[in-house]
């Protein structure tokens, strides 16, 4: 019987295993981008491990210390290796982006399905209310929301998390649309059936192609976010390793006599944003059918 089994499971694992090589040719950037990603993602879980130095070690003596072989990208004005601390960094930039990433567009999703399903003065109300959150950019958002619940992680969190919800309502809500009408949602009515069950059952799953998608590109703004407040000094506080502590630390200060302070973490920023748009790209490419056509 598992013969049986392993047996009739085979041509799925080599379906599975085809669609992504085909993916992986037909997206050559989307794909060195998802294994970037896994990389950054082992990185974060294994930090302990992975990191040389202790990311909260300061040593005088080593003070502004080039890239060399003890220290592989240098230490900063408190003699921290840099390396370390930009290993410890992904994971506090993976924690926040994924965190809230993943809150604001659930909420986002849910939010804005219901007001596709309602319809009527409901939906007339909410969408005038995200049109208000639409209004003012995300790290214009993000900073009044901090301004109100203080620096801090999940303050932070929060604070970037609420600015993504709008925009996920709003892009859900226009595919949701489509859907109110058609026979099988009529049908989930006709049956008794409540709303929530009509809306989490029968409407949710069919709109994942475009949450997916806002959620992978919400990581990447999520990371650029929290960089930008703590470089601030209204996102994560010392002593904890973030990217964008280690540029406002010394960075400004020393940039003409030390500038791998600035320069690698900047470089993680950049590569971890770009990472996650491209992935985010390569799969708004593969869900919609108009683009996986061509």
């Amino acid at each position: 019987m598992n013969t049986a089994t392993t047996t009739a499971d085979a041509p799925k694992q080599r379906t599975f295993l085809q669609k992504v090589l085909r993916m992986a040719r037909r997206q050559p950037l989307g794909a060195g981008s998802a294994v970037f990603i896994l990389v950054m993602l082992f990185i974060a879980l294994f930090a302990d491990v992975v990191a040389p130095q202790d990311p909260l070690d300061m040593n005088f003596a080593d003070q502004l210390i080039g890239p060399n072989l003890t220290y592989l990208l240098g230490t900063d004005e408190l003699g921290r290796d840099i390396f370390s601390r930009i290993i410890y960094g992904s994971r506090t930039a993976l924690q926040i982006g994924f965190i809230s990433a993943f809150v604001g567009a659930t909420l986002g999703l849910v939010l804005g399905v219901t007001s596709a399903y309602l319809g009527g003065w409901f939906d007339l109300v909410f969408q005038r209310i995200m049109d208000v959150f639409m209004a003012f950019p995300l790290i214009i958002m993000a900073l009044a929301i901090v301004s109100v619940f203080g620096s801090g992680t999940w303050n932070v969190i929060i604070a970037i998390t609420i600015p993504f919800i709008p925009k996920c309502a709003r892009v859900v809500r226009s595919s949701a649309l489509a859907l109110r009408d058609i026979p099988y949602v009529d049908a989930a009515r006709a049956s008794g059936f409540s709303h929530t069950r009509i809306v989490l059952v029968h409407m949710v799953p069919n709109v994942m192609a475009p949450y997916l998608i806002m959620v992978t590109s919400f990581v990447g703004q999520a990371i650029l976010l929290e960089a930008s407040l703590s470089y601030l000094g209204l996102g994560v506080q010392e002593p904890t390793a973030a990217w964008g502590l280690m540029l406002r630390g010394g960075a400004e200060q020393f940039f003409e006599s030390a500038p791998w302070v600035a320069i690698f973490p900047g470089l993680a920023i950049t590569l971890a944003v770009f990472a996650f748009n491209l992935f985010g790209d390569a799969l708004r490419d593969a869900l919609d059918p108009k683009l996986r056509s061509m």
